[in-house]
């Protein structure tokens, strides 16, 4: 009899949990569709390009520079005196670590500006979701990743791209 009543009490339970959890409203967000395709992230990565075109010519010319090296010396290579082969050599070294140490550093540098842009954009991008989420009433509202499964009724990631491009 007490085994009927528990099972009894379990089963009460469980239907006022589903009852809750229907009425749970959530979402979710796709971040890097976001960074992709909204205005703001458009735009600030066009500004980052346009910041970083002088330094990306400044590495062709020296890409340029060092293959015009490379091309004198396996056309005049062989018949040249030993000393000029030998400073010819080492400026095309020196070109290439050159070349090497600013394309490095330019992509850190564009790491980083990128990662203050798109921080910026993020945090927008958080209060666009808490404006949303309290308009519509939502009760938890989850950031996409790798999903196996998602309804595209909870998807809200093309909202929240309208929200920042109207801002």
């Amino acid at each position: 009899m007490t085994m009927v009543l528990i099972l009894m009490a379990f089963a009460s339970g469980l239907a006022d949990g589903i009852a809750y959890a229907s009425n749970i409203k959530i979402g979710v967000v796709n971040t890097e569709k976001i960074l992709r395709e909204s205005l703001p992230a458009i735009q600030a990565q066009k500004k980052i390009e346009q910041e970083f075109v002088p330094r990306d010519e400044d590495i062709k010319k020296i890409a340029v520079q060092a293959k015009t090296l490379q091309d004198k010396l396996e056309k005049n290579g062989m018949t040249m005196e030993e000393t000029e082969r030998r400073h010819l050599e080492r400026n095309l070294a020196n070109l290439s670590r050159e070349y090497q140490r600013a394309q490095k550093q330019m992509r850190e540098d564009l790491s980083v500006r990128q990662n203050e842009e798109y921080g910026v954009i993020l945090e927008r991008t958080n209060r666009a979701i808490s404006k949303i989420a309290e308009a519509e009433k939502y009760d938890l509202i989850l950031q996409l990743q790798d999903s196996v499964y998602r309804s595209h009724r909870i998807d809200i990631t093309d909202q929240v791209i309208k929200a920042l491009n109207s801002e």
